[in-house]
């Protein structure tokens, strides 16, 4: 069994990042090549499922928008950053779930990251709704990568208790 005090959980975490990677940029792939869906614009899979083409400038959820091409690279660069952070994270962390779940973060940060250096924007193309009412935004693999990751993360912060040390034993002579 892997060290996890000698980086014993590193392999799963980089590992699963490598895969979230790929993952995301062949879907993007498929999505921009084969299937065209940004000349198609919508293709719809199911009543409740669309795959529908959005440019995203911003980052999550929209905000932060960079509207020139100095704001695209100080995203980039801000981006880019938090998943270094992410990354080192990951080399000092004991925790094989927290490893886990902060690969899910960073393998999605890499595939955003990715898009909006090659291209400008983050390609979106996720579209879970009911009826018209669409509860969450245009999203793509990468994006739900990050929000397992950080959900797993939270929970397991908020709902996670660890282990306590015995009390040490008092005589009461």
């Amino acid at each position: 069994m892997a060290d996890p005090i000698r980086g014993g959980h590193r392999p799963l975490g980089y590992g699963i990042a490598a895969i979230i990677f790929i993952l995301d940029q062949l879907s993007k792939w498929a999505i921009m090549g084969p299937l065209a869906l940004r000349e198609r614009g919508l293709i719809t899979i199911t009543s409740f499922f669309d795959l529908r083409w959005v440019e995203n400038y911003g980052v999550s959820m929209g905000f932060l928008v960079a509207s020139s091409n100095k704001e695209r690279w100080i995203l980039v660069a801000v981006t880019a950053a938090i998943a270094a952070g992410v990354s080192v994270w990951i080399w000092r962390e004991k925790a094989r779930f927290d490893v886990l779940a902060l690969g899910l973060v960073l393998g999605g940060a890499i595939g955003n990251i990715t898009d909006r250096a090659r291209l400008g924007y983050v390609a979106d193309f996720l579209d879970l709704h009911i009826g018209d009412w669409h509860p969450f935004l245009v999203f793509n693999v990468a994006d739900a990568a990050i929000t397992i990751g950080v959900v797993l993360l939270v929970a397991r912060a908020l709902l996670a208790r660890e282990p306590q040390a015995p009390a040490e034993n008092i005589d009461a002579d």
